[in-house]
């Protein structure tokens, strides 16, 4: 992703920018591709009334895991505020989204993949928090 590359080229940011959430706006976006994918996946499985939540939850945590990288690459101005609250939503849904998922990894690798990037995205975001100020 170029999110460093681009954001610190804005002109509010003058080349300063907040490696923290640099990386809370990359996993947002790696872990919202990722259960978007993992959704369609668990649509293709066979026992896909077993995966309904999974898929539920899948599309919750892309939803605002976009939403969120999308937030938080936004320099222009300051809305810190709802901008924390964004992501300590973000790494709610992430951690939910993580143990559904990790209960169906056993049997789908997608499941796996899915609850890996949606624990990494999680610490990505509570770190990027206190990065904020206030």
């Amino acid at each position: 992703m170029h999110a460093r590359d681009m954001i610190s080229t804005h002109p509010d940011v003058k080349g300063n920018v907040n490696d923290a959430l640099i990386r809370c706006i990359e996993d947002c976006y790696a872990c919202a591709q990722t259960c978007t994918s993992c959704a369609d996946a668990c649509l293709a499985e066979g026992m896909v009334e077993q995966l309904r939540q999974c898929i539920r939850l899948d599309l919750d945590c892309a939803d605002v895991c976009a939403a969120t990288g999308a937030l938080a690459t936004r320099r222009t101005g300051g809305n810190v505020p709802v901008l924390r609250l964004m992501i300590e939503a973000c790494a709610t849904a992430c951690a939910r989204c993580a143990e559904e998922c990790a209960k169906h990894a056993g049997h789908h690798e997608h499941c796996r993949v899915c609850a890996d990037t949606c624990r990494r995205c999680e610490q990505s975001c509570r770190a990027a928090i206190p990065s904020l100020g206030n």
